[in-house]
């Protein structure tokens, strides 16, 4: 046995301190002397133009400048309004108050979502250029996050099976200075400060800065963590047609890796999460953890050459430096009738990611008129470079020299010996893609419009398997169409038609399952069909819908070591509904509400008797209401509601996760024009639940009553 050369969680804490108290020094190093007072109209605008319009100027996700009313996609745009209302913190906070999305655990370490059934941890992207690494991904210096569902690869290429998230980036706003600081903390002992400021050097430059530091803390025995990050930017305008963008991000992450509870056997039907254990820990409090180190550089040049074409390119090079380890339940537990059990079994691992990732994204966008007929055209080329050292070791316990071991169970566990192998799984992949892509919107009248486009990706992979000695290699070159078609009896309704495909290379979303068995098998392809209506009742108050079926198609591939073997791919199909209410419905009133119909189903299987199961995590009924109402000029109540379905954890539909339904509230108080004060209640019922699961035997609970205070103080 290997002895594990981490430090303990208390020297990694340690180290993580000494790293903020730098990271705090270049943060006062690097604000400025003084700030303007009034800030609420820059913010507003910025708002108000990014939650109506996806615009180039924004560089976020369709890349066109294309009200979403004339997207033939279903979407959502959760904004930096939205996220400090509801007090959200992290990815999975939103999917819980979005259509079409749901939240998976991620062992603990990673945000992973599902989108109308397929579930993912590379289906992420900042400022449109992909973020694929697993972690957690913090909200501090966002202006707003772009949920876009249904296959589409023409604008990311690869993966994107079931929608992405895009995170877009606040920029520096030149001609104005100004400050805004938010500290929180919870009934947990959580706490959270972060720092939000511009300053303009000269007339066509300004820099800003945003910052955070996080201590984590939930219901969870033993769970803690430490996060904190920074991201100055800086905006040059280099002429009034051309304008550079150029940021650096660090991110710090160190917490506990917590997996939740195992299933417990129950007669007369699939086993069930364990129940009235919602604070114990399944693990080591000293060994089960995670840390990341990430270093992002990014630039943006816009130019707009005249009236009817302009261009920007995307430059992003990024560093990412993950390590998880953790003890987890990997056995259901056999609970007597009078609700005890007398063992658990303990399995575990350690999992390390060293990944450096280029991309170089260049877009032109042209719009003119042939005879009556208009045209916006976007064509883009795209090439990335992404080079990833992965590791896993096996645990080993001193007791059995296995990787599994049952011990008595105790609350809390008392954790037997154990260390690790050598390297079960050691990898190093080179991925190089290289896209071209293509589409016409075509205005043949003012009420018909019509999305023609398609992309070219080609997929290079080369794997160098230490552990097994060998190297594969495989090249992919795909095309993918998108087909969209829009009619607007009015200018503020439209109803349309697509047609949407992507594909997912056989090395996985994370370039870890090419082997001999898969080196050979044609990327897994995917359909998306949806027809849909979106509704502008005023401006600011939306209505819109889709009905969709999501296919990912079934295929077959030779085993490479014996030609008469044929082996059989599963597929399967979602289809479903969803539904969306957002806006202002008066100057006092504001409403964030969503409804989804799933209905998936695996299809075509290996044998595995699978066939006709519910697909993995996904619940047939979802429903989110937030509505926010302003009592007075200074105050103002908010009440909110998340329902999700009972679900299966796998395809085996052995585990079966309950349905929840919970209440959430807040309330604020403007003390004055630039201090709030704020407080957020989180299951305000007291509600018994489990959000999400990763395997049959790591399922998440929920937290009980739990409330958030918050302070926001704008210079």
């Amino acid at each position: 046995m290997i002895a594990p050369p981490f430090h303990t969680k208390k020297d990694r804490l340690n180290m993580s301190r000494k790293t903020l108290c730098s990271a705090a020094a270049l943060l006062l190093a690097l604000a400025p002397a003084s700030f303007a007072q009034d800030t609420t109209s820059a913010d507003e605008d910025v708002v108000i133009a990014t939650a109506q319009f996806l615009s180039i100027d924004k560089v976020n996700a369709v890349k066109t400048p294309t009200p979403i009313i004339n997207v033939p996609q279903s979407l959502s745009i959760v904004g930096k309004i939205q996220i400090e209302d509801q007090a959200f913190t992290n990815i999975g906070d939103i999917t819980r108050y979005t259509p079409g999305l749901t939240n998976s655990q991620g062992e603990g370490h990673r945000d992973a979502i599902i989108i109308r059934g397929q579930q993912t941890t590379a289906d992420f992207f900042q400022d449109g250029v992909r973020d694929d690494v697993q972690y957690f991904r913090p909200l501090y210096n966002l202006e707003q996050v772009e949920i876009l569902r249904g296959s589409n690869a023409l604008l990311f290429g690869r993966g994107g099976t079931g929608g992405i998230v895009n995170r877009v980036t606040k920029k520096p706003v030149v001609g104005d200075d100004f400050t805004t600081l938010n500290a929180a903390v919870d009934t947990f002992g959580a706490y959270y400060g972060a720092v939000d400021t511009n300053y303009t050097l000269t007339e066509t430059t300004s820099v800003r800065l945003n910052g955070f530091y996080e201590e984590l803390n939930n219901h969870r025995d033993f769970f803690d963590g430490t996060r904190f990050g920074f991201n100055p930017t800086a905006r040059i305008d280099l002429s009034p047609k051309t304008t550079v963008d150029l940021s650096y991000e660090y991110l710090d992450d160190d917490r506990v890796v917590d997996r939740g509870v195992p299933s417990q056997n129950f007669t007369g039907g699939p086993d069930v999460p364990l129940k009235g254990f919602d604070n114990t820990f399944f693990g080591s409090p000293d060994q089960n953890f995670t840390t990341l180190q990430a270093h992002i550089i990014r630039g943006h040049v816009d130019h707009e050459f005249n009236d009817a074409l302009r261009g920007n390119f995307n430059a992003q090079w990024a560093d990412y430096d993950k390590a998880y380890q953790n003890l987890y339940a990997s056995e259901e537990v056999q609970v007597g009738a009078d609700g005890t059990f007398d063992q658990v079994e303990l399995d575990g691992y350690r999992d390390t990611t060293d990944r450096q990732n280029i991309f170089f994204q260049g877009n032109l966008v042209g719009e003119f008129e042939t005879g009556p007929i208009g045209h916006t055209v976007l064509v883009g080329v795209e090439y990335g470079r992404q080079d990833t050292e992965n590791a896993r070791l096996d645990n080993v316990f001193a007791a059995n020299g296995d990787d599994q071991l049952f011990i008595d169970f105790s609350d809390p566990l008392v954790i037997p010996a154990f260390g690790f192998t050598s390297p079960a799984r050691d990898r190093a992949s080179d991925v190089t893609t290289f896209s071209v892509y293509a589409q016409n919107q075509i205005d043949l009248t003012d009420q018909f419009k019509l999305i023609l486009g398609g992309r070219f990706d080609s997929f290079d992979i080369e794997v160098d398997d230490l552990a097994a000695n060998a190297t594969f290699e495989r090249k992919d070159e795909e095309i993918s169409p998108r087909l969209g078609a829009i009619y607007k009896p009015a200018e503020n309704v439209s109803i349309y038609a697509s047609y949407s495909e992507s594909f997912l290379p056989r090395s996985g979303d994370q370039f870890l399952t090419l082997n001999l068995d898969s080196e050979s098998t044609k990327p897994q392809s995917f359909e998306n069909h949806e027809i849909g209506a979106k509704w502008d009742f005023r401006p600011g108050l939306s209505l819109t819908g889709a009905l969709f079926t999501l296919d990912r198609n079934s295929f077959t591939s030779t085993d490479p070591e014996d030609a008469s073997q044929v082996i059989i791919i599963e597929g399967s199909k979602t289809e479903g509904a969803e539904i969306q209410l957002s806006g202002q419905i008066n100057k006092q009133w504001s409403i964030n509400t969503g409804y989804t119909y799933l209905d998936g189903k695996v299809e075509r299987t290996d044998g595995s008797g699978n066939d006709g199961n519910r697909t993995r995590q996904t619940p047939k009924h979802t429903f989110s209401l937030w509505s926010q109402y302003e009592l007075s000029d200074q105050i103002g109540i908010g009440a909110g509601a998340t329902h999700q379905g009972s679900f299966f954890v796998r395809e085996d539909n052995s585990v079966e996760v309950p349905a929840f339904l919970r209440f959430d509230a807040s309330a604020y108080y403007d003390v004055s024009d630039d201090l709030r004060v704020q407080v957020n209640i989180e299951n305000l019922l007291n509600t018994d639940y489990f959000p999400d699961a990763h395997s049959n035997d790591n399922i998440s609970t929920g937290k009980p009553l739990n409330a958030r205070f918050s302070v926001r103080k704008a210079f």
